[in-house]
This record gives structure tokens, sequence and C-alpha cells, in this order.
């Protein structure tokens, strides 16, 4: 009875066999597709995003073009500045008796503009005009005017083929705390990349604060020490995830052009004649001659306007070169007694906290420090001998001589763009992924299942062949 069990040993064996090469090919294979799947995988970048922001200052109107990467880290987005361009012409406050005139010159911008953002990206770009300063006073002395410059912009802007945002004049306290955004941002003190090359907040790195000086108006920009006292002028920011509290304050009429108006106004003032004047902020021997209007026209020389004020009477203004007496002149412009000693003003009444650390001026102040051959980390009494100098020179020696809110309004605002997620690309499409997993997965289960059915059967055979092997008779 031993022939049929060996029969069927003989003729099992063989299945076995099959079945078991069956099995470890389909886990081998699984498990090399799964490995390759995972490990071979390319994390690619949704692409880059664009946006348009027009700083259309008192004097004039820049444009700047930023990108930054689609997902963005912890909702704001790392932004670099691509392109810049000047419009030309004066600022848009300027346009003021002629709305209609102010678009034209925006097209050679634009055009360029254009060239530089790929076109199938020209709809999903936001472009945002933030008026400032200029359009402020022109607000506060005809708003009338001030709103159909704001329509003209709308109305060329809604012709272009990028997704226009709004133009809108921005407050002192924004365009403060856009500023010290944007220069903290430059000194990597919001971001920087680890050993991994991935955006981390910076260890125990203090910010900055930041002096912006304008053409209408000038801001200062910190946080003070006590960042949870409640100063009317303090403003929450939230970037890359953590929250700063900023004092900042915007000093109206306090910018390069209209503090200028403002002393050309008081100058005249206190002369003998309104026809000639000596200034001793200009160089010696330098001449010009200046409308009324230009400088006591303006909102902010209001209070320092002559009784018998004719807006195009010509004023000669003849440079005298004399700091000294500039710089006493210029100190009448400021109210100190205002602040009665009080160490938490600096003038004009203004309350604001202890000033802390260390401070970055940029705009007009770069200007200026540039026209005095400064440049990086100098001492106050460095920068007044230099000036001291510049200012005692006649005019035929002086000759003719990029941070900007505009950043830091940049990236406030992509925190209301959307981020687009990573794309992953795998070497096999997901369905053809997943019938090989189902396909291995069932011939493994079904050779592991012959092979147990085996076992049992040959389990069982064997039982038999002892049971029939004991009761054999003799």
């Amino acid at each position: 009875m031993c022939f049929p069990f060996c029969c069927f040993r003989m003729l099992t064996r063989t299945p076995s066999v099959v079945a078991q090469v069956f099995l470890l090919l389909s886990i081998v294979l699984l498990i090399a597709i799964a490995v390759i799947q995972i490990n071979q995988q390319q994390i690619l970048s949704p692409g880059l995003k664009y946006g348009i922001v027009l700083d259309a200052g008192s004097s004039r109107t820049t444009v700047y073009v930023y990108e930054w990467p689609a997902e963005k880290e912890n909702d704001t987005g790392v932004v670099s500045q691509t392109f810049k361009c000047n419009v030309k012409g004066p600022g848009v406050s300027s346009y003021e008796s002629n709305p209609g005139a102010l678009a034209k010159p925006f097209d050679d911008c634009l055009n360029k503009v254009k060239e530089r953002i790929p076109v199938h990206l020209h709809k999903s770009t936001y472009v945002y005009l933030g008026a400032t300063a200029g359009m402020r006073l022109l607000r506060l002395q005809n708003e009338t005017a001030a709103n159909e410059v704001l329509a003209s912009i709308q109305n060329y802007f809604r012709a272009q083929p990028f997704e226009f945002r709004g133009a809108q004049i921005i407050t002192g306290p924004e365009e403060g705390v856009y500023g010290w955004i944007t220069a903290n941002y430059l000194m990597g003190n919001f971001l920087e990349r680890n050993l991994w090359r991935t955006w981390v907040r910076p260890y125990r790195k203090e910010t900055m604060g930041a002096l912006d000086l304008g053409g209408a108006s000038t801001q200062i920009s910190f946080i003070p020490e006590d960042s949870q006292e409640n100063f009317n002028s303090t403003l929450q920011v939230k970037l890359y995830g953590y929250n700063y509290n900023v004092y900042t304050h915007s000093f109206q009429c306090y910018g390069r052009d209209e503090a200028e108006k403002r002393l050309l106004a008081l100058l005249l003032q206190k002369s003998n004649t309104s026809s000639n004047v000596d200034n001793p902020c200009y160089p010696q021997n330098y001449n010009t001659a200046l409308t009324m209007k230009y400088f006591s026209g303006s909102l902010c020389t209001q209070s320092l306007r002559p009784a018998n004020y004719y807006p195009n009477q010509l004023v000669n203004f003849h440079g005298t070169g004399d700091p000294g007496l500039c710089q006493e002149m210029v100190s009448l412009l400021f109210n100190f007694t205002a602040c009665r000693d009080r160490e938490d003003c600096p003038f004009n009444g203004i309350h604001q906290p202890k000033v802390k650390g260390n401070f970055v001026a940029f705009s007009g102040f770069y200007y200026t420090i540039n026209a005095l051959n400064l440049s990086g980390h100098f001492s106050l009494a460095d920068f007044n001998s230099s000036m001291w100098f510049f200012c005692s020179q006649s005019w035929a020696q002086v000759g003719n001589s990029n941070i900007a809110w505009s950043l830091g309004y940049m990236l406030s605002l992509t925190n209301m763009i959307p981020a687009e997620s990573k794309l992953i690309q795998l070497p096999l499409k997901p369905s053809l992924f997943a019938a090989l997993l189902v396909f291995l997965t069932a011939t493994a289960l079904l050779c592991l299942l012959f092979l147990i059915y085996l076992c049992i059967v040959s389990h069982n055979r064997k039982n038999i062949s002892r049971v029939e092997h004991v009761f054999i008779p003799e």
C-alpha cells in the first residue's frame, strides 16, 4: 500500500515547487515595486507665483515684480524681487487736474513687466497699487480729485491682462510697518536656511527698527522693549507662523519734499522781502525761482501761507551754504516744547515707546547718505561732519549727484494668496501601481493557499498510510 502514497508525493512535488517559486517571486516583486515607487519619486514644485506692486509715491511711481514658490512657508511666501521699473513723470498726486493723463506713462513699464512674467501666468498674477503720503495729502485737500485719480488708475489696469486687485491709499502706519517687514526680511531676520536647506526661523535673532524717509512723510517702526504694552500705534503682524507687535508712526509733512516746502515757506515768512529770499540750506551761489503755489500751496504749509498769497508769483531763493543757520531753521519745523521733557515723546507731543536695538534707514535716507559718499556703518559724528562739509560747499563744487515698503506689502499680501501643494511625480502611474499590487498580492495569497492545501492533503495521506499499515492482516 506504499505505492499509492509514493505516487501521490511525486505528483504533488512539482506543483508545490511551482507554487513556492511563484510565492517568492510575488513577494520579491511586491517589495521591489514598493521600494522603487517610494524611493524614486520626484517631488516637483508647483512652480512660481508672481505679484506686482506699484509704489505710487509723492514724487514718482515705481513698479516692482515679485516672485515666490507657490507652496509657501507657514502661509507666507518666500518672496524675491525680480524686476523694478520707474514710471516716467511725477507722482500720481500731481495729476489731480488731469487724471486721464496719468495712464500713458505706465505703458512702458507694464510692457516690460509682461515680458518678465510667463504669458500663461498673466491672468493669475495679482497687481496692487498702493499710494502713499502724496495721495493722503491730496485726499485731505481735495477728496474728489483724489478719487478721480484712483478711478483713472483702476480703468487703466482693468484693461491689462493681469488680475488687478485695486488701487488704494495706504495709511501712514501701514507704510511704516511694510517698510519694517521689508528691512527685516532682507536682513534675514524672519527666515534662514538650515543644514538641510529648509527654511527655519533664526534662533534668538533680534529684529531691527526701520526708518523710512519718503517724499511727503517719514516713518519709524520697531518692536518696543515691552511689546505687550498697549500703544495706539502698535500693529500686530503675522509672518511665517509668528506674531510680531510692531510700534509704528508716520510723521506726515516730514518727508523730504514736504519738509523742504515747509522750510521754504518758513524762510519766506522770516524774510524782509517776498521776491528774493536767502536759503542757508542751499549750496553757496545756487539760485532757483519757484512759484508760491509750489511750496505754499501744499496742505503741509497751510499754516505758513502768507497773507498776500499769490499762487503764480515767483520767489527767488539764493543759496548761502550756512549749515549752522540751516540746522537752526530746520529745527523750527519741530515742536520740541510740546513733549515737556518726557522720554517717551520725540517731538510734536507724539507718544512713543523707548527706542530699542539697531535701526536700518532707507529710501530718502539712503540717497542722502549716498550723496555724502558714506556707506555701511558709520557714527553720527561722521555723518554730521560730512553733512557740515557738504553743505558748506558752493554749487560749483557739488555736482549732480532699493529698500521700499512695497516688498513688505507683497510679503503681507502673500498670506492671503492660497498656497499650492507640492506635486509628487511617481515612477509608476498610481492606477498601474495599484493594479500590480492587487495582482501580485492575489498571486501570493493563491500560492500560499495552494501550499497550505498541499500540506493538509499530505498530512492526511500520511495518517491514512499509518492506519492502513496497522490494520493489514498477516
